[in-house]
């Protein structure tokens, strides 16, 4: 009677993981780009995934964000002059040049601007994805890190 009682929680076991693997939940999958126009992704080497079923987090695209900077540039032209060297329209020779001048200046950069971070994929990203129940669709959640 004993193995009767081992062999029905077995059972129950085994019913009961089948019926979470049917729902689907969601699960860490890895995966790599194998095209970003149209976007294709190759999860564990198993099936590609394109466009429709991929949902991509903002750490895998191109996005513009507000900055706020306040800091000068660097120094820029040091030392600088002007040769010029040809001929007028008499045909004669003309040799001119300037002083040389120290022209070192900076910039002040301040205030509010925005910038486009460019982080969208490319073909050989490594990707971890995350399947949502029922799997239909994938979020890209980020690159795996180097």
């Amino acid at each position: 009677m004993l193995a009767d009682a081992n062999e029905l929680v077995e059972t129950l076991k085994r019913a009961a993981l089948k019926a979470v693997e049917a729902e689907k939940p969601v699960k860490v999958c890895f995966g790599k780009v194998v095209s970003t126009a149209p976007l294709k992704i190759n999860v564990e080497q198993k099936m590609n995934l394109g466009e429709k079923q991929l949902i991509l987090s903002r750490n895998v695209t191109d996005f513009s964000v507000g900055i706020t900077v306040d800091w000068l540039s660097e120094d820029s032209l040091d030392v600088h002059e002007h040769i010029v060297k040809g001929t007028d329209s008499n045909g004669d020779s003309i040799h001119l040049a300037t002083d040389t001048q120290d022209l070192s200046h900076h910039h002040k950069i301040a205030g509010k601007m925005e910038i486009i971070v460019h982080n969208g994929l490319v073909v050989g990203d490594e990707v971890i994805l995350l399947r949502q129940q029922k799997g239909q669709k994938f979020i890209v959640l980020d690159r795996v890190g180097t």
